[in-house]
Parts: C-alpha cells; sequence; structure tokens
C-alpha cells in the first residue's frame, strides 16, 4: 500500500473540506483573540513577562492540538497515517532538532524554577547582563555594552545563576587591583573615598544607597578592594555608564597619588 492509496480511503468532498477550513479558521482566530486577552490581562495584573510567556505557550499547544484533531475527525483520517506521521516527525525533531528540544526542555525548567526574573540583573556563567526576555527557547540579557544577547536556556539550566537583584535594586559588585606601593589606608582616605564621594555628590538621584568600598584581599602581588553599587532595579543602563565613570574617579586620583 502506498501513501496515495491512504487518502482513497475516506471521502473528500466539499463540504468536508468547507467544515475542515472554518473550524481551521476558527481556530487560528480563537489563538489570535486569546492571546490579545493574555497579553493585555498580563499588562492589566502586572504579571511577571515569563509567566505570560509561559500561558502563551499553553494556548499554542492546545490550538495546535485542537487543530489536528478536528482534521483527523473531519476527514476521517486513517489512524496508521496517525502513526507514521508521529513517527516521521519524532524522527526528524529526534536526529535534526535536538538542540532545540532540549532548550525547550530547559525553558520550562526556567520558567518554573524561577532562578531570576524579567528586569533582574544576573550573571550566568561568564555573562552577565539585565534580563529582557525569558522565552521558551532563550533567555534575552541586556549586556553592559548595550547590545541584546540570546543566550540558549540550555547554557543557562548548566550554568551557575549569581542574582543580583534584591530588595527592589541591583546590587552589583566590582573588584580592582592597586599595587603595594602606597599602604591600603591611604589608598583608601586619599584615592577611594574622595572619589566616591565626589561621584555621590554628583550621581545622588541615580542611586538608593552611596557606593561602598572595601579592601577584599591582598597578596605579594596586590591589594584588590571591592566596590559595591545600588541601582534601582531595572535600570542597568544607568549603571553601564555610572560604573565608568566611577573608576574614572578613581584611576585619576590614583594617579595623582602615585606622583605626589
Amino acid at each position: 500500500m502506498t501513501i496515495l492509496d491512504l487518502f482513497d480511503d475516506f471521502p473528500l468532498d466539499i463540504y468536508s473540506l468547507s467544515i475542515g477550513a472554518v473550524i481551521l479558521a476558527a481556530v487560528v482566530i480563537a489563538y489570535k483573540l486569546l492571546s490579545r486577552f493574555i497579553s493585555r490581562t498580563g499588562k492589566r495584573l502586572e504579571m511577571e513577562p515569563h509567566v505570560v510567556n509561559a500561558l502563551r505557550l499553553i494556548l499554542r499547544v492546545g490550538a495546535i492540538v485542537s487543530a489536528s484533531s478536528a482534521v483527523f475527525t473531519i476527514f476521517e483520517l486513517p489512524t496508521s497515517m496517525f502513526v507514521g506521521g508521529s513517527a516521521l516527525i519524532g524522527a526528524v525533531l529526534g536526529f535534526g532538532s535536538s538542540q532545540t528540544i532540549n532548550n525547550v526542555v530547559a525553558g520550562f525548567y526556567v520558567l518554573i524554577t524561577q532562578p531570576f526574573r524579567v528586569m533582574d540583573y544576573v550573571r550566568i556563567g561568564d555573562l552577565e547582563g539585565q534580563v529582557a526576555e525569558i522565552t521558551i527557547n532563550y533567555t534575552n540579557l541586556y549586556t553592559p555594552t548595550f547590545n541584546l544577547l540570546k543566550v540558549p536556556n540550555t547554557y543557562v539550566m548548566n550554568s551557575r545563576v549569581l542574582n543580583m537583584t534584591h530588595e527592589g535594586f541591583i546590587k552589583y559588585t566590582f573588584d580592582l587591583g592597586f599595587s603595594h606601593d602606597i599602604p591600603s589606608a591611604d589608598i583608601m582616605e586619599r584615592c577611594i573615598q574622595p572619589a566616591i564621594e565626589e561621584f555621590q555628590e554628583k550621581h545622588e538621584a541615580d542611586q538608593l544607597r552611596m557606593p561602598e568600598a572595601y579592601l577584599d584581599d591582598s597578596d605579594r602581588l596586590s591589594l584588590t578592594f571591592l566596590f559595591r553599587f545600588f541601582i534601582p532595579k531595572g535600570d542597568a543602563k544607568k549603571l553601564y555608564i555610572l560604573k565608568p565613570e566611577l573608576l574614572s574617579m578613581i584611576m585619576r586620583r590614583w594617579d595623582e597619588l602615585k606622583r605626589s
């Protein structure tokens, strides 16, 4: 029996075609209306974007299942065709789209476990940035280079995740090394602290708290100071602009201190 012989087992009359087209159109229209309803309700209730994406995914799967069931019922397609089609689709997905399937599974993992939410500032492995969107395949990060980076959810699931967003603001930390030529107390009193005070006076309205700094590590090569920023949640662009400015203020005083 060939594939053409299968189509001889069920009638393809105008009535069946019309009913099938109407049902498929109804499914498409219902999907679009419900999708818009989910989006509007999500905005009105201020739902997390990743929750809205999950609801859309469930709706999409439901629409596909409904449309497929309607087609097989109306046209009375044989079970063998369904089984054969499923096997073929499974083989294609298994051999050609394994990475996509892994991403989808990882996407469900991210959506369910919620290691971070949209607008959180995170570090995922060697990557960092503000979470712009969580989809079923990718987590989109707004990076310090002012670009949107699509991170596969498999990478998210297999990496260490540091969420630097707490209590409504970003607690961002970075370190800076200095040589042993000048005592650590002088570096703090004559270089770091004056720079922080100047920075705070200029950008007090842009932060929630004054930046902090303290000696974090010391070895035979250098002194390492740790700095902490406190930026409002969702305002990573401000962080990307202010951090280089503070570094510039510190290094300018460091150069003056070495020359004195």
